[in-house]
């Protein structure tokens, strides 16, 4: 049979019943849809977590108090909340490791912050001038406070945009304006230019402080929570990670690292993490999806075994005439791949339209790569050959004299 001919055939055969073909069609449609859609949004999570964790510096190394996680144990005991950080481990970590570019200390608490008749409560992160340099935070308007004021506790401020919005009607007048934190009054000298996301500490929703002031004002004490530290390259940074590691262990005067009251973690491996997660969430997002594939395909199925049973005769007749197996086989099979590759298509289109009506809308960002496109038309043109052949193979092995006969 000829490839023309084979091609006039499929059109005439599909669209003698286009209701029941469209149908069919319709579950291969709805699956490649929800896969591509479901890739695109675990795709988006993927991508706005990677930017999030990238925002909060570059070749960010931080030092958490308390003891790191030990071997067998679900969580950490005390990470980030333990006091046994101070100053002075900042000040050895600056002048005592190799290839590190800044440090910054900082002392956080989340406490009421009143500006006239409105109010917030958000994080306060007391910090050291060489922060904003460490975590790549801009100034919008104003300036950043300096060690100076610090060392004076000065009772200064510097605003994340949505602090700034929250606190004051028209937040381009913040700069000058008095605030009070958990009770003290500050004078706002700086707006940080808004940096987007909501994980990881959002720069955008907290109130910047000097740290000394913080300190002294606000936690009653030398503590510090975090210690962050900028290594000179991302090639560096497990050197820079080890070497901090082992000075903090002698600052600390303790022998066996397993009972380090400290953690130091890398950027890197916190990145490699939150992809690896997001990475299995989309892979489960498109498992889901995968399954509205296969229904479809189990459709494909139904429907050319049924055209099969109703063409019994027109099969018998063909091969009467000398039609050949091959030829059957690949007349059936051709129907079963066009349907679901027009299946396809229109998944394809309609997947990429919720994507984008989806990113549109603001509540998930969405991304359509092209290897999910064509992963999904692969698996649509897959499913027509695998729920195809059977149907195919059956009508291909029909006797024609009983054929002929079927009533």
């Amino acid at each position: 049979m000829k490839t023309a001919d084979l091609f006039q055939e499929t059109y005439t055969a599909l669209s003698a019943n286009k209701v029941r073909s469209g149908l069919t069609m319709l579950g291969i449609v709805i699956g490649i849809a929800s896969v591509i859609a479901m890739i695109s949004i675990g795709q988006g999570a993927q991508s706005s977590i990677q930017a999030s964790i990238q925002s909060i510096g570059s070749n960010l190394i931080e030092v958490l108090p308390g003891q790191q996680k030990a071997a067998g144990t679900a969580v950490s005991s005390g990470r980030g909340t333990a006091k046994s950080l101070t100053a002075d481990d900042a000040k050895t970590i600056q002048s005592g490791v190799t290839n590190v570019t800044a440090v910054t200390s900082e002392v956080s608490g989340r406490y009421q912050i009143t500006a006239s008749t409105l109010n917030t409560n958000t994080t306060v992160d007391g910090v050291s001038e060489s922060y904003p340099a460490v975590r790549n935070m801009q100034i919008d308007q104003g300036t950043f406070f300096t060690d100076e004021q610090s060392a004076q506790l000065a009772k200064v401020a510097v605003l994340g945009p949505t602090v700034a919005t929250d606190l004051f009607t028209d937040p381009a007048t913040a700069v000058g304006q008095k605030i009070r934190i958990n009770g003290q009054p500050f004078t706002v000298i700086g707006v940080t230019v808004t940096k987007g996301g909501n994980g990881f500490g959002s720069q955008d929703d907290m109130v910047f402080v000097p740290l000394m002031t913080a300190q002294r004002l606000l936690t009653g004490n030398q503590y510090l929570s975090t210690i962050d530290i900028q290594a000179s390259s991302a090639d560096v940074m497990t050197q820079v990670q080890n070497d901090v590691t082992a000075l903090l262990l002698t600052q600390h005067e303790i022998k066996d690292p397993a009972n380090a009251d400290f953690s130091v973690i890398n950027q890197a491996d916190i990145l490699a993490t939150a992809s690896s997660i997001t990475g299995t969430f989309t892979i489960l997002l498109a498992a889901i999806g995968g399954i509205s594939l296969l229904v479809g395909g189990i459709g494909i199925m139904n429907m050319m075994l049924t055209t099969v049973t109703e063409r019994t005769r027109e099969i018998g007749l063909r091969k009467a005439i000398g039609a050949t197996r091959a030829d059957i086989n690949n007349q059936f099979l051709t129907e079963a791949i066009c349907l679901t590759l027009i299946g396809g298509i229109v998944g394809i289109t309609l997947g990429w339209g919720i994507a984008f009506g989806v990113n549109a809308s603001g509540l998930v960002k969405t991304s359509v790569s092209l290897s999910s496109v064509l992963i999904a038309f692969g698996v649509s043109a897959a499913i027509g050959v695998i729920f195809g052949y059977y149907p195919a193979r059956r009508a291909a092995r029909l006797n024609p004299i009983d054929a002929l006969r079927y009533e």
